[in-house]
This record gives C-alpha cells, structure tokens and sequence, in this order.
C-alpha cells in the first residue's frame, strides 16, 4: 500500500483574473463552444470546447470582461451579447466580495 492510499487527488485550476489557484469546482468554468458562442458551464463541467475559469469574486469577472483576459484565455473575441449574458451572470449568482 502506497503512503498517499486512500487521498483524492483534487484539480487546481486558475482563475484568469487574479492568477489565484482553486479547486475546480469553487471556480466557474467558462466555454467557447464549437459555433463561438460563450456561456457559463454550470453543469458538470463537461461542455465541449475551449474553457477558461473565474473565481466567484464580482471584482475578477468585472477585471476579466473589461481587460479581455477572458476573451484571451478563450482565443477568441467575445460578442456583446455573450459578454452581457455573462454580466448578468454574475450580478445575480456571484458575491460581492
């Protein structure tokens, strides 16, 4: 038996905005889809295409939508459109902190 038996591996992921490391699942994961279209991945984190992942400070996804680092970290440009949706998002679902 292995010294490291029986602990779960947990995945670190960044947050685009402030570079702080999480656990996956205290992060949001956000996705650029096959047609371009961007949106929030809520389920099970399993939509396919490019992803990229933001605390759940109001402050980080304020920092990521008017800098474009989530618009780098998807490779793509963000329609209006999905950038409003992704406001909405995080006026309704995220903290202030």
């Amino acid at each position: 038996m292995s010294a490291g038996a029986g602990v779960r591996h947990i995945p670190l992921r960044r947050c685009v905005a402030c570079g702080q490391q999480y656990p996956q699942r205290d992060l949001v994961r956000i996705v650029r889809g096959p047609d371009g279209s961007v949106l929030v991945d809520q389920g099970r984190r399993k939509l396919p295409g490019r992803g990229a992942y933001l605390c759940r400070s109001r402050e980080c996804w304020n920092q990521a939508l008017k800098k474009s680092r989530l618009s780098y970290a998807l490779r793509g440009d963000i329609s209006p459109n999905d950038k409003g949706r992704l406001q909405e998002f995080a006026e309704s679902q995220l903290s202030g902190v």
